[in-house]
Parts: C-alpha cells; sequence; structure tokens
C-alpha cells in the first residue's frame, strides 16, 4: 500500500483536471448560459487564479517545508468547487468560486511534484509519475464525456467530487505514512550531479520553456483547422493524431525515465528539442493523414521530454521544489498564452497553417541554442582560491 500511495495521488490528481478543464467550457454555457464572451473570459480569469496560486501556494509551502498539508488544502477546495458549481445558478457565483477556490485547487498536482522533490525522489521516479499524470490525461477526457453523455452535465461535478474525496483520502495516508517513517530527504545520485546554471541561465531556462510550450500549445490548437483546411479531410483525423501522441507520450516517458539515470537532462533535452523540430519542420510538408499519424511518434517523444525532464530540471536548478514545481506548471500557462502570436504569425505566411509548424519549428531551434548557451560551464576559480574558499567554510581561518 505504501508504494501506491505516491501513484495513486498522481492518477486522482491527473484526472482532477482531466475531468474539469475539458469540461469547463461545456458546463459554463450547458449550466449558467455564458455566452462565448463570457465563456472566454472566465476561463481567462480562472487562469490567471491559477497561475497566482501556482506562485504563493508552493511558497508558502517552501517555507513551511510541508507539501503534504497544502495538498490536502487543494483535495478539499476541489471537492467544495464541485458542490458550489452543482447547485449554483447563477454565473457570477460561479466565477467567484473558480477563482477563490478553482486556482488554488489546482495547485495539488505541483505540490504533488515538489513532495517527490523534497523526500529525495530521483529523476526517474519523478518522470514515472508523471507518465501517471499522462495516462489520467489520456483516461479522462473520454470517460468525462461518456459520463456527461450518459448520466447529464452535472453528473461530472459529481464525479468530481468523488475524485476530490480520494485525493483527500490519499493524501491524508500520505501523511501518517510521514509520521510513521521519516522522509529520506537525501536526494538520489542523478546523472546530472553537480552541473548549475547560473541565476541568468535559470532564467533563460524558463523562458525557453515557455517557448517549447507555446509550440506545443499552439500546434495542439491549431491540428483541427490543419486537418480540414490545410489536408481537406475529415476533422476525425484531428482527434486520431492528438490521441495517439497521447498514448505514445506514456510509454516515452516511462522510457526518458530509465535513460535518465544514463543520460544528463541536457543530452535528453537536446533529444527532445531535435525530435520537436524534424517533428514541426515535417509537418510543414505533411500531404496525407497517414504521414501524420506516423509524425506523433516524434511529438511524444518532443513532449514527453518537455514534461518529465523539463520539471525534474527545474527542481534542480530552484532550491525551493515547490516554487520549482510551480514556476514549471506556469511556463505552460504562459506558453500556452503565447501560442496566439505564434499561430497569428504562422498563419499570415504565404503556406497557411502550415505556416504555424514552420514557425514552431524554428522556435524549438532557437529554446535549444539558448539552453545550450545558458549551460556553457562558468568560468572556473583558481586552485587556489577554490580551497581557500572551502577552508573557510569548514571555520578555519585563512590569510592573503
Amino acid at each position: 500500500m505504501k508504494r501506491l500511495l505516491v501513484p495513486s495521488a498522481a492518477l486522482l490528481w491527473g484526472l482532477q483536471f482531466a475531468f474539469l478543464n475539458p469540461a469547463l467550457a461545456l458546463l459554463l454555457v450547458a449550466l449558467f448560459n455564458a455566452s462565448p464572451a463570457e465563456v472566454g473570459w472566465v476561463l481567462a480569469v480562472y487562469n490567471a487564479s491559477g497561475f497566482v496560486a501556482s506562485l504563493l501556494l508552493p511558497a508558502y509551502a517552501d517555507r513551511a517545508m510541508d507539501y503534504l498539508r497544502p495538498m490536502l488544502a487543494c483535495g478539499v477546495l476541489t471537492l467544495v468547487l464541485a458542490a458550489v458549481l452543482a447547485v449554483s445558478t447563477s454565473l457570477p457565483i460561479a466565477v467567484v468560486g473558480l477563482i477563490v477556490l478553482g486556482g488554488p485547487a489546482g495547485v495539488g498536482s505541483s505540490l504533488l511534484f515538489a513532495h517527490l522533490k523534497h523526500s529525495g525522489a530521483g529523476t526517474a521516479d519523478v518522470v514515472n509519475t508523471r507518465a501517471i499524470v499522462s495516462f489520467a490525461w489520456v483516461a479522462g477526457p473520454p470517460l468525462a464525456t461518456f459520463i456527461m453523455g450518459g448520466l447529464g452535465n452535472r453528473a461530472i461535478l459529481l464525479a468530481l467530487g468523488a475524485v476530490a474525496v480520494l485525493n483527500v483520502v490519499t493524501t491524508a495516508a500520505m501523511i501518517y505514512r510521514r509520521r510513521s517513517v521519516p522522509i529520506e530527504t537525501r536526494p538520489r545520485a542523478d546523472a546530472d550531479a553537480g552541473q548549475l546554471f547560473s541565476k541568468t541561465g535559470v532564467a533563460a531556462v524558463v523562458v525557453s520553456f515557455i517557448a517549447l510550450q507555446a509550440t506545443n500549445s499552439a500546434a495542439v490548437s491549431i491540428m483541427g483547422l490543419f486537418v480540414t483546411r490545410g489536408l481537406g479531410v475529415d476533422v476525425i483525423w484531428a482527434g486520431i493524431a492528438l490521441g495517439v501522441s497521447a498514448a505514445l507520450e506514456i510509454p516515452a516517458l516511462f522510457l526518458i525515465g530509465r535513460l535518465s539515470r544514463r543520460f544528463s537532462s541536457r543530452a535528453l533535452i537536446a533529444s527532445g528539442c531535435v525530435a520537436g523540430f524534424a517533428y514541426y519542420a515535417a509537418m510543414a510538408f505533411v500531404s496525407n493523414p497517414a504521414t501524420l499519424i506516423a509524425l506523433q511518434m516524434l511529438n511524444a517523444w518532443f513532449f514527453g521530454i518537455v514534461a518529465g525532464v523539463g520539471l525534474t530540471l527545474f527542481q534542480r536548478l530552484i532550491p525551493r521544489p515547490g516554487l520549482a514545481s510551480g514556476l514549471y506548471t506556469n511556463t505552460r500557462r504562459v506558453g500556452a498564452i503565447m501560442s496566439g502570436p505564434v499561430i497569428a504569425l504562422g498563419s499570415t505566411t504565404a503556406i497557411g497553417y502550415q505556416g504555424v509548424f514552420a514557425t514552431c519549428a524554428a522556435l524549438t531551434v532557437l529554446a535549444l541554442l539558448v539552453m545550450v548557451l545558458a549551460g556553457r560551464e562558468p568560468r572556473r576559480l583558481p586552485r587556489r582560491e577554490r580551497l581557500a574558499t572551502a577552508a573557510r567554510k569548514a571555520g578555519f581561518e585563512v590569510s592573503d
């Protein structure tokens, strides 16, 4: 049972997002008669609340050195949010609930990965846990659609509440286990031991990952239009392509977890960026659905690297686990915002929607170059100065 706690928590937090996020726009229209413009504004303020909560709540957890109790609170907030949306008939009340409850509730997944880092988990453990979240995203949206189609729109809120209850139970069990068995906080050895970036380098990595997340968000957002207007085939091929990519991402993450024991994050991220560039460049010339589906292997590897290795890289570069996980989560949110200009710029080119993929290919290469330059080793101090610094840290007096 102890071994199942973290995988169970990962599956449940993944299901929470997979149930709520894809269905939220539909719920706003079906339950609260929201107009398209109102849906857009509600989603904007909801995501803004999540952005702020992803910085503040993990920062509090870092100061308290406790990630499980805030995660327990996120589970309770999810349960309250489901109840508010279920009983309310007013759009303003629903909006307040999403801002006050929904934004902070969504931080639970980031806190889970912060807890893993704090408890000494290695890169492979984090990546494997991320694979379970990906599995929840593959299974969650179809299951949510089945529930809403068979039992009505409000039924998904009941399912969300049930997931929240299970989240609370699982987190409470993790807290009990922590009390009875002290956590081993010494991090396990990784292939990246001792490799650090400067503060400027860390900022460059954050910007690079925003760019990589923007390419993924733009490619997903444009897929339906690309398939129907670019290839001239039925929109179902867009769903098949995205489903194949999501399904392939799971074994890709497990393989990445194994490779992380032998190869550094830099090497793995470089392989992901190369795969991403190859995918986007090839998509600019795709002419049939068969090739579109075949290329999803490259896309799965690319996003598996961004999702799995990217998270562990942030956790290693930023000393506070909560801030690291929250900041990484926000690169995806900011990337989604930046995908708008990427789509606008790419679609105005002479090749139309294929131009979006060409723009994504260029951004991927640029992001890789920035990270390569940011990761260059800083100038080493002379041996005498290094020994003197080490002696001072040990409490010895050193004369100049």
